[in-house]
């Protein structure tokens, strides 16, 4: 066998000055130690390259002519991006074995341009956001993960990929998201520099209308961006660590077919991979549980993350820390002391829902004219307003009602949680309260929006020579409190993904148990063609809820 050294794509360019000639089956190297590494490495990673190629396309049934087909796809690609950056690629050849043709474009070289190497041995960390040109990735995926570079959890080597099937360049790409990328309050030193750094981190792919295909080419890319960090901080002893992050801001049709080709032929053999699956989790119980099996015969649950953005917001961490972390209210969470738990969810822009036994249940819709800056192109039986009281069946939480109550176009925009504790057994102050007892309940308040606040509800007496008591809230405003801007909750949950931590993340037992509630009262608004009832737009929403509450022996406090 005879092998044409200078033809391994080497980190650095092999010369004459490094090379002795090649005779029979044996070849000969003066020079560094550092060198003859360097080459050895360029050899070690064309082979695996050539490995996962092959791996994926017995899976697939392609041919080696349909791979250097993909390969040379991707090699006009890189020459392209390259090109617009006004420098050329340099060549990069293969084994100079019978029936293999040489490759004109080097994956290795073509986008370094576009991505500063660094000098650490930090693991590489490569993200690529699937259905980037959508109006998800352009408002909130790219702008979180330009605030966690900013801020510095994300590593100054991280590859960020967009993928998807427009023709793009990677100029383009950064064009788009470029105006939606901002520095908090506290970050605004050298905004501009990290936002010109953190584009030279993002490039684009088109994949095509072929799925295998694509991910052919965006693993080969990913590895592309791999190897160059491994290069810059090379590490001539050992081998290196890369890990993925796949973020499917897809269509749900779209899904199932993407993931599993990515399964395939998008995953690192060099880290762990981490795949993002975005709402809906199927359509009814049935679509769920096919989608999580499909899933699972691809994927393990620990490298899956449902996003749910709601997850994410800090007054969901809120309610563990004050349960768990002070002793005033460690003891109080139970059925003893607990008379209600209200959840209010009440949004600009579109609606969640939750279901338990349709008598619980009121579906509502506003009442909009093309006047209002709202969508009023609804059919008759598209619920805007989702209001329930749900009971959870164990000795803790016997006979508490869990209010929600969730919707868009109401009086008010406010997204919080209320706990309301019982009243005082024999209270000696009953008569110290006017008509309404109710003034007198204790609440733990929990708010998100408008303002982030944790509030507590009291009973004092009013300053004066009499006696009357009056409700107060002890209030902790967190913009007063604390001059930083509170996050995204995008950005918390893709730092969860990085660091593996699944604790906001729905498991596939959790998605299964939810459609179990779901499920049966959705078969029964179906079966009985129940339309929902119409509420004012900018009002309280529909009247049936108020007989629910009352019903359930419950006032709304904030009514």
């Amino acid at each position: 066998m005879s092998v044409s050294f200078s033809n391994f794509p080497a980190p650095f360019p092999a010369t004459g000055k490094n090379i002795h000639t090649v005779t029979s089956d044996r070849f000969v190297l003066y020079g560094g130690s550092a060198t003859i590494c360097q080459s050895f490495c360029g050899l070690k990673l064309w082979l695996l390259d050539r490995l996962n190629l092959k791996h994926c396309s017995k899976k697939h049934g392609l041919s080696e002519s349909k791979i250097i087909k993909n390969q040379d796809k991707l090699d006009s690609h890189l020459k392209t991006s390259s090109s617009n950056d006004g420098r050329d690629s340099e060549g990069v050849s293969t084994l100079s074995v019978p029936n293999v043709t040489k490759r004109p474009t080097s994956k290795l070289q073509a986008h370094s341009p576009n991505f500063p190497v660094q000098s650490d041995q930090a693991p590489s960390l490569c993200i690529a956001v699937i259905g980037a040109t959508g109006e998800l990735a352009r408002r909130k995926i790219f702008p979180a993960l330009f605030a966690l570079y900013y801020s510095g959890f994300l590593p100054e080597n991280v590859g960020i990929v967009g993928y998807s099937r427009k023709n793009l360049t990677d100029e383009d790409l950064r064009s788009i998201i470029a105006s939606t990328l901002t520095c908090r309050i506290d970050h605004r030193e050298n905004c501009g520099d990290k936002i010109d750094a953190f584009l030279s981190r993002t490039c684009y792919l088109n994949g095509g209308y072929d799925n295998r295909e694509g991910m052919l080419k965006l693993s080969a890319l990913m590895e592309h961006i791999e190897i160059i960090d491994f290069l810059a901080a090379y590490l001539p002893q050992g081998g290196f660590e890369a890990n993925r992050i796949f973020y499917l801001s897809v269509p749900q049709e779209a899904l199932l077919d993407v993931a599993s080709t990515l399964a395939i032929c998008a995953q690192t053999q060099k880290g762990w991979n981490r795949i993002i699956i975005e709402k809906p989790f199927g359509f009814d119980a049935l679509s769920s549980h096919w989608l999580t099996k499909a899933l699972l015969s691809k994927f393990q649950e620990k490298q899956l993350y449902r996003i749910d953005h709601l997850l994410g917001r800090n007054l969901i961490e809120n309610l563990t820390v004050l349960r768990f972390s002070n002793l005033i209210f460690e003891p109080l969470w139970s059925r003893t002391y607990i008379r209600s738990i209200q959840v209010i969810l009440s949004e600009e822009m579109g609606v969640q829902s939750g279901r338990l036994e349709p008598s619980n249940v009121i579906l509502g819709q506003y009442k909009a004219t093309f006047d209002d800056k709202v969508d009023v192109k609804l059919n008759s039986l598209t619920p805007t307003y989702f209001a329930a009281v749900l009971y959870i069946d164990n000795a803790r939480w016997d006979g508490v009602p869990f209010l929600i109550k969730a919707g868009m176009g109401l009086i008010k925009h406010r997204v919080e949680i209320r706990i309301q504790f019982r009243h005082v057994p024999g209270n000696i102050y009953h008569d110290r309260f006017g008509h309404n007892i109710n003034l007198a309940t204790n609440e733990l308040i929990l708010r998100d929006v408008p303002d982030e606040a944790i509030l507590v509800r009291v009973n004092n007496k009013v300053p004066g020579l009499g006696l009357q008591l009056d409700a107060s809230e002890l209030n902790l405003l967190y913009k007063d409190k604390y001059n930083a801007e509170v996050p995204d909750s995008y950005e918390h949950l893709l730092l969860d993904v990085i660091d593996g931590d699944n604790h906001l993340f729905m498991r596939s037992d959790e998605l299964t148990a939810a459609w179990n509630i779901l499920n049966p009262v959705l078969q029964e608004i179906d079966k009985n063609n129940i339309a929902p009832e119409l509420y004012e737009l900018g009002g309280r929403g529909p009247v049936g809820a108020y007989y629910l509450w009352a019903k359930h022996g419950v006032q709304w406090t904030e009514d």
